[in-house]
């Protein structure tokens, strides 16, 4: 352990601990939707009329299924249009008792227009006929018609076509359309998954198409490549209705060439007699890349041959590229320069793993990336699966066309993060880039970063996504005419963002930055010069011993770096705790607010957050307290929901935390300055499927949400637990606008409440803190209370809590009155 001496204190750890008691939204009432008056005479009768028409089209649809083989999964696809700026009741479309399924929801925000897509089973497009029947004969007893909560917000009903299914950004589709290409088909599971699937294969191969033959599986969804011309699509009614949505498959983006060598044998010789790499230690980090090129002398012992593996036999685990073993030396170094330049010990307490994902800058469209993620985190947990590991993934897509909306592959990283095939016995860290920006923009940095999304799979939940920020903002030697393009301090040229997210329920992303390197430009175009990126290992080293690495790649490198090194230090953490502590550990820069940040209101500062994450975490602060900045960890599951009997599921646990402030010294620094941070992180288990998943209602992408709140001065806990209460049952229902939270947040609980991974930063004075002395975590709503089919209901789930308080008085010991105030502190031990 440190010296305490220096100012290093180990982190107070607390393992369930969490004061569980039943917690349910005891308040009622509840705000009204905005339902359209409509003519219920004409607006009935145009219902009917357009399902008449669709009795028609089902028929002949039936017809032609069993003309070409089908006997199972006969019927139709129908579409619902909502009235303009009027939300659409789609939960209320699906009937699971006639076996009517929610295929997917899009809005066109043009058109301020929501439309559902439904599929109808032979014979049952009589419920919306009676629907509308009733709608048109009965009334509720409250002066409107049966049904009118639904029917008056539909404008039109009709079949669905391909556009009922493109639920990806219609700038994906391609202008010819008899372009062969790889797309993703989102098939419904339906009653019987593997039916359906088998279905599928055998229809989409009798209309000529190449279908991968990896398949990747979801609560709710089955997805699968296919490689065809959106013509055939198109013409094939039969393949159509087997089909949930259909989305472009992704490609890989490309990577970087290597720069001349830059650096002499003598400088790696020094390097390593000053390093020492441990033998025997039980945490790796495991990059998910291009393979390495175990080598190099400066990775030779780092990485043991064994610990090279490849998805691909015929490709070999070595790296051809250069892009993994690059990022290798990164992982076990951090930026090369560092070290070279120092003279004092180098110690490394992790090694390396490496799993060759691609062979070169080239793709692999024809399988879904999820399905080649899953196989390459199984590649070295099978061959050493008592092993700590950090996975570090620098393969995204080339664009960012997502906007936060879960794909394929995000939802795969988030239930391997989650580890749902391995029943949660084993969750996983995973650290993903956020890809880059469009190099073509870079001249317009930042305006195009803005602009630019985080890249798939970046928006993953689970995952601790990395951007990039830069200090290195000198071209040494000088190159005339050329100047860096980004200001020390500043976001990163090649870091992406998701700002263009900002009014979706999706995270906040991404979560932290790392150094990514900087550009430099004159007046006509920007370039790379070898000392504004990092250095690094070359993967030929027979050729030069030192390469240059930069963008989201070498940042989330740098990150996996960080993570292995606390886990290190604090093996028994969870990997929700390390998430935790990096983000919490993170500060941005003076330059970073004072170039994103544009005013002091909560929502500015969710858009800082949106740009450069939570900003650069910090190991000192992550690894230790201080007499003055002291942290609490605690570990601790709870059962969100559960369902007893006949009754409705109902939320079950909330757990109240008493904080073990040292309120005397609190008091007595009076109106100092302090701030308090607070950081929830938790996995969750993913269900993509109908797009609009996420919103509110019960088609929501999580399985279930946790929130903290923190008491205010003075508040008893009858009137803190009611307050809690209040907000669920608002949030629940839609209508939480915002407010009604101590103002001193930065971010509050509107904005801090997306994903999976919250944290916000109280500012005030040590007086009003002493007088916080409780924080809740509470359930909020999740597909594990809604989708009872999937058994959920009634599963725990595990959380991490960081809390800290932080003040610049130096002459006052609060950790040691923390320490005097519990009988028997819980320790970090190292």
């Amino acid at each position: 352990m440190a010296d305490q001496n220096a100012g290093q204190r180990p982190h107070f750890l607390f393992q369930g601990t969490g004061k569980a008691e039943r917690f349910q939204s005891t308040a009622a009432g509840g705000g009204e939707k905005r339902i359209p008056p409509q003519d219920r005479a004409s607006h009935g009768a145009a219902l009917l009329g357009q399902l008449g028409h669709i009795r028609q089209d089902i028929g002949k649809a039936v017809q032609l299924q069993r003309q070409v083989g089908l006997e199972a999964g006969l019927g139709l696809q129908i579409e619902f249009k909502s009235q303009p700026s009027i939300e659409l009741a789609f939960e209320s479309l699906a009937r699971s008792r006639q076996h009517i399924e929610l295929l997917n929801v899009r809005h066109d925000e043009a058109a301020q227009t929501t439309f559902a897509t439904v599929f109808v089973p032979d014979g049952q497009l009589k419920t919306f006929e009676n629907l509308v029947a009733q709608y048109l004969e009965n009334d509720t007893g409250k002066g409107q018609p049966r049904n009118a909560p639904l029917l008056n917000t539909i404008q039109q009903i009709r079949v669905a076509t391909f556009e009922a299914l493109w639920t990806d950004d219609k700038s994906a589709l391609p202008a010819d359309a008899e372009q062969s290409l790889w797309w993703e088909f989102w098939l419904p599971v339906r009653d019987d998954r593997e039916s359906v699937l088998q279905r599928f294969r055998s229809t989409a191969g009798a209309c000529g198409f190449k279908i991968s033959q990896h398949v990747l599986y979801f609560p709710e969804r089955t997805v699968i490549n296919v490689h065809g011309t959106l013509a055939q699509i198109t013409q094939s009614m039969a393949l159509l209705n087997e089909v949930a949505e259909i989305r472009r498959a992704k490609e890989t983006a490309e990577f970087f060439d290597a720069l001349e060598p830059n650096e002499q044998r003598r400088w790696v010789d020094e390097l390593l007699a000053r390093t020492t790499i441990a033998d025997n230690v039980p945490v790796h980090i495991c990059l998910l890349d291009t393979g390495v090129n175990p080598g190099h002398p400066l990775l030779a012992p780092g990485i043991d041959v064994q610990d090279l593996h490849t998805i691909n036999t015929e490709w070999g685990a070595h790296d051809n590229h250069g892009h993994g073993t690059g990022l290798a030396g990164v992982a076990l170094y951090g930026d090369l320069v560092g070290p070279l330049t120092d003279s004092g010990p180098v110690a490394i307490n992790h090694r390396l793993e490496s799993v060759k994902v691609l062979p070169a800058a080239a793709g692999n469209q024809d399988e879904p990336f999820g399905a080649l993620t899953i196989q390459a985190i199984a590649e070295p947990e099978f061959a050493q699966p008592e092993r700590k590991r950090i996975f570090s993934m620098a393969i995204t897509s080339t664009d960012g066309r997502d906007r936060g909306r879960p794909s394929a592959w995000s939802a795969t990283v988030d239930a391997l993060a989650f580890d749902v095939l391995g029943e949660r016995l084993t969750p996983r860290l995973i650290i993903i880039s956020a890809g880059n920006a469009d190099e073509s923009e870079y001249l317009n940095y930042p305006a195009s970063n803005l602009t630019d999304a985080v890249h798939d799979p970046g928006q993953a939940w689970n995952a601790l996504c990395v951007g990039a920020y830069t200090q290195k903002a000198r071209i040494d030697p000088p190159s005339p005419g050329y100047q860096p393009l980004a200001p020390a301090g500043s976001l990163s040229p090649f870091s992406t963002t998701s700002l263009n997210w900002t009014g979706s329920p999706w995270p906040l992303k991404p979560d932290v930055v790392f150094e990514g390197g900087n550009l430099a430009k004159d007046s006509k175009w920007a370039c790379t010069h070898s000392s504004l990126c990092l250095l690094t290992a070359n993967h030929q080293p027979h050729k030069s011993l030192f390469s240059t690495t930069w963008a989201t790649s070498a940042a989330s490198a740098l990150a996996a770096r960080m993570a292995a090194q606390i886990l290190a230090a604090y093996p028994q953490l969870w990997p929700e705790t390390i998430r935790a502590l990096m983000v919490h550990s993170a500060e941005w820069t003076e330059r970073m607010q004072q170039d994103f940040l544009t005013g002091a209101k909560k929502a500015d500062y969710a858009g800082l957050v949106r740009t450069c994450g939570f900003g650069v975490p910090d190991l000192g602060r992550a690894l230790w307290s201080a007499a003055d900045s002291l942290t609490l960890i605690v570990e601790d599951e709870l059962q969100p929901f559960m369902k007893q009997g006949p009754k409705s599921p109902t939320a079950r646990d909330m757990h109240l935390h008493l904080l073990p402030w040292p309120k005397q010294e609190l008091l007595d620094l009076g109106e100092t300055d302090v701030e308090m941070r607070v950081t929830l992180s938790y996995f969750v288990e993913p269900n993509p499927g109908v797009a609009e998943r996420g919103v509110k209602g019960r088609y929501r992408y999580e399985s279930h949400g946790l929130r903290f709140e923190v008491s205010r001065p003075g508040e008893d806990e009858t009137d803190f637990r009611q307050r809690i209460n209040q907000r669920a049952r608002d949030e629940e229902e839609g209508i939480y606008q915002g407010g009604g939270s101590d103002t001193r947040w930065l971010l509050g609980t509107r904005s801090r409440h997306r994903g999976s991974l919250h944290s916000d930063i109280w500012k005030g004075t040590a007086a009003d803190l002493s007088g916080l002395g409780m924080l809740a975590v509470y359930p909020a709503l999740g597909w594990w209370k809604t989708l009872l089919k999937e058994n959920r209901v009634n599963n725990r789930t595990r959380y991490s809590l960081v809390v800290s308080i932080k003040t610049q008085q130096t002459d006052v010991d609060l950790y040691n009155a923390i320490e005097t105030q519990i009988a028997v502190p819980a320790l970090i031990e190292t």
